[in-house]
């Protein structure tokens, strides 16, 4: 990876740790949002709700679909470098 790279990936994780917190309103900065911690139950503590509602804001800024039942949502919703990465990998230019 180049050092390019690794700052866009820095920069989109910290973009998409600012939707999260503005789409769920919470008391939380994006900054402090750790991005390896898990985003569903411990870590952020987020519900099923909470992370249908992330992959709404996704769809809609990022022109990428993540479907309810998609066996891949364990991994993507995972944590936050995670979600970034698959957003970096899906989205539509």
């Amino acid at each position: 990876m180049t050092a390019e790279q690794a700052a866009f990936d820095l920069a989109l994780e910290a973009e998409v740790a600012s939707l999260i917190v503005s789409a769920l309103n919470l008391e939380v900065s994006a900054q402090d949002i750790d991005p390896l911690a898990p985003l569903y139950g411990e870590g952020l503590g987020l519900d099923s709700i909470d992370i249908l509602e992330i992959a709404l804001v996704i769809s809609k800024k990022y022109g990428l679909q993540i479907k309810a039942g998609d066996k891949d949502n364990v991994r993507i919703f995972a944590s936050l470098r995670n979600l970034a990465a698959h957003i970096s990998q899906h989205r539509q230019p």
